[in-house]
Parts: C-alpha cells; structure tokens; sequence
C-alpha cells in the first residue's frame, strides 16, 4: 500500500508539471527536482517565442484596408468617369462634346487594358532605376492570394486591389492630356499618341517615383500621390501637343467660350469628391495617414478656389463659376503631392497659393506662351503640379507642421523635388513630341478644315450632344 501511495503521488507531481511517464520517473522524495527540471524546459520555448515572432512578424491582409482601397479605387475611377468627362464637355463647344465625352472614356479604357497586359509589369514588376521589369507580363503568377506591399512590414493588400488602383491612375493621366488638344484632333491619333507616351513616358516615371529601386524615389523625392507622375506629367505632354497641332481654327478671333458652365461645375465637383480617393487611397491603408491626406485635399481645394475668386475680383472685376471650378482643380493638382507628408495650416497655404499662380498660367503664361491649350491643361496640372511638388519640400517640414522628421531640411528637399520636377518635365516633353510625330506620320494628327469647323461630333462619331 505503501508503495502505491508513492506511485500516486508521483503521478500527480508529474501531472501537475507539465511532465510525463518515463523510464527515469524520480522517485517521491525527489519532488522539488522534478518541479524545477520541468519548469525549465517550460521556459526555453516561452522565452524563444517572442523572438521568433520578433523574426517573422505575422502577415495581416486587414478586411477594413481591403475595403477601403476597393472605395478609393472607385472615387478614382469616377473622378475619370464621368468627373473629368464632363469637366471638359461642358468647356468645349457643343459641337465637340460627344467627341471629348469620346476621347476620355475610350483613352481610359485602352490605357486599363494595356495596365494589365503590360503596364503593371514595367511600372511595379521590378526593382530597376528607370524601368520594372517583365516578370508579370500579362499579370503571370498573379493569384488571388498573391499580396502586394504596403508601408508596414505586416500589414499587406491582396495584389488585385492594388493593381486595380494603380490602374486607374494611369488611365486618367492620360485622359487628362485630351484637354490640351481638343477639338481639332482625330480620334484614332489620340490613341496611337496614348499608347505611346503611356509606354515610354507614364510608365517609367511612375517606376521611378514609386517603383521599388526607382531613382526618384530613392534619391527621397516626395510624391504621395502623383503630382509628378500624374499631373507635371501630363500638363508637359498636353502643352507639347497643343504646340505640334497649332491652335484651333478662328482661335483668337471666334468665340470659344464653354458651352456649359452647368456640367462643368458638375464635373469639377465629380473630381473634388473622387480626389479623396486618389489621394487619400494613396496611404494604402485605413490608418490615420489617410485621414491627413483626407482632411489636406478637403482644406487646400477649399482655399484654392477662394483665392482663385479673389484674384479674378481684383483682376476682372468679377469671379466666375469657370473660375471657382478651375480653382478647385487648381488646389487638388497642388495638394496632391504634398497630402500625405504636410500640415492641414500648410495645406490651406498650398492651396492659397497655386490657385493665384494657375489663374496666372492659363491668363498670363498662356498668352506669353501663344499657345492654344484648348481647356488649359497645363497652365492648371502642369503649373498647379510644379508648385505643388516643389512647395511640398517646404510645408513637409515639422516646423511648418509638416511630417518630416528632426533631420529635415527643406533646402536639401527642395533640390530633390526640383530635381524630379526637372527630370518629368524633360522626359515628357521628349516623349510627347516623338509620339505626336509618329501619330501624324501614321495617321494625322489634325482632322481637316471642313470637320473641324462642323464639328468632331458628326464628323468623327456620327453622333450629336444635343438634338436640335
């Protein structure tokens, strides 16, 4: 009995220590020894597991940034269609509305299909200093599980979502240099001219601000969400083609004002809204990045379109609905850089700021210039772009409110935005002209005298805006 007493203690011993039957079980009177051998094999793996999870932090794919891109991908796609539509349909003649409504809807569509075949390989695919690589060509070994890289080391996106989002960037940067040529181009030569400068223009500036390995981006340029890549960028190209096709006919002498006023405030308001995605999405996450970049684009357009206002009072007498709308792009093309890494103080200042200097661009420069950017695309994107970039140097500073760290130094950043400004600028204008060359050996750029007069949208659609 004596011994079965023993043996019952023993178990229970081992039992409560996490231990187990053995060959080598100690014997009752070793009780404390068996305690101290168990709880010290218990605290190797409870002392290795932090460090392990430390190695290899778990990867989190989170429903709420999964559903927030999926918005922002959305308001991007309605900033394209129908914001920036009918932005510039109601700037044009009537006579030209369908055929601008046209260009924009179709060059986005094109531009998407071309994003998967090949685009988003050459833009995101690689770790070259200019270029991707070719590695997803038609979107290979893309899955519905493969994950694309946020700015977290545990936090991912489903590599749909962020392909899609990027996507519809590029479809609307090059919809946005229909403006500069409207009314007076043919249509199959505003697509050559896009599939063009998309590859060897858009492509590679966006790798190189935002591709892993870019030069851009890793001289430490600032571009949160495109005012390089998407609007210097496109302003550029669309002042470069306005100069190659030469102005509209009567151009100076006719009048060309807007034929309405009504689908253009639509339109400019369309964008406001959807710009909270392009800008606010370029965070990637539901994080409080996104907030900031939120409440930046809200402040800087707001402040843009009362200085554009007031410029236009002092200057003209007058502020005008054209005028309040301009503004508003004026402040988003601005803020865009700089939405993500400024103050909401130094967003209002931003704001302020691009809208007196685009109001100068498409009145002043315009005119010094003798150039006929039909809806303006530079003296707004272009110009309100180039301010935007370099000002984001600036207003990035901790002192100004900004996000930069204690080392920053807006002179050393201001170099490093001039820099990518520069580098956009000569890029796209070298691309821009080689593809609107190419565009008129092969097809023509300019419709002839007679359709440009009755109007691109019988003569190049068959179609009328309005029916009289």
């Amino acid at each position: 009995m004596k011994k079965l007493f023993a043996m019952l203690l023993t178990a229970c011993a081992v039992g409560l220590s996490g231990g187990s039957w053995a060959d080598d079980t100690p014997s009752v009177s070793e009780p404390a020894v068996v305690s101290e051998a168990v709880a010290v094999e218990m605290a190797v793996p409870a002392a290795e597991a932090p460090a392990a999870e430390a190695a290899a932090p778990a990867v989190e794919v989170n429903k709420g940034d999964v559903s927030w891109m999926m918005t922002s991908t959305l308001l991007v796609l309605f900033m394209a269609l129908p914001g920036l539509a009918l932005f510039y349909g109601g700037l044009v003649r009537s006579k030209n509305m369908l055929s601008v409504l046209m260009q924009v809807m179709v060059v986005f569509s094109l531009i998407s299909v071309l994003w998967a075949v090949y685009g988003y390989s050459l833009a995101f695919g690689g770790e070259g200093a200019i270029f991707g690589g070719f590695d997803k060509l038609f979107l290979k070994g893309v899955t519905i599980d493969s994950l694309a890289d946020t700015f977290t080391d545990t936090v991912k996106l489903p590599e749909y979502i962020f392909i899609a989002f990027q996507c519809t960037f590029a479809g609307i940067t090059c919809a946005l240099i229909v403006g500069s040529f409207a009314e007076r181009i043919k249509f199959s030569a505003v697509l050559l001219f896009s599939v063009i400068w998309f590859t060897f223009c858009y492509l590679p500036i966006a790798h190189m601000v935002w591709g892993s390995g870019g030069y851009l981006l890793d001289k430490g340029a600032l571009d949160f969400a495109g005012g390089t890549v998407v609007h210097i960028n496109a302003g550029v190209a669309g002042l470069v083609g306005a100069m190659v096709l030469g102005k509209r006919i009567g151009y100076g002498k006719e009048s060309m004002a807007p034929h309405s006023l009504t689908l253009t405030m639509v339109g400019a308001s369309m964008l406001w809204v959807g710009w909270v995605g392009f800008n606010a999405g370029s965070n990637l996450e539901s994080t409080a990045g996104a907030t900031l970049a939120f409440i930046n684009t809200l402040f800087a357009t707001a402040a843009a379109v009362l200085s554009w206002c007031a410029a236009e009072s002092v200057i003209k007498g007058k502020a005008s609905m054209l005028g309040a709308a301009s503004g508003a792009v004026a402040g988003l093309v601005a803020i865009t850089p700089a939405c993500g890494s400024v103050g909401p103080m130094g967003a209002i200042v931003l704001g302020l700021i691009s809208g007196v200097v685009c109001l100068w661009g498409v009145t002043g420069l315009k005119h010094m210039l003798g150039v006929d950017d039909s809806l303006d695309v530079f003296g707004v994107h272009g110009l309100g772009g180039i301010v935007g970039a370099v000002l984001t140097g600036v207003f990035t500073a901790p002192s100004l409110g900004g996000t930069g760290g204690d080392d920053f130094s807006i002179a050393s950043q201001v170099i490093i935005q001039l820099e990518g400004v520069v580098i956009t600028i000569v890029w796209s204008a070298v691309v821009a002209f080689i593809a609107y060359k190419i565009a008129d050996m092969v097809v023509g750029l300019r419709v002839p005298e007679e359709e440009e007069r009755e109007g691109l949208d019988i003569t190049s659609h068959g179609e009328a805006a309005y029916v009289r």
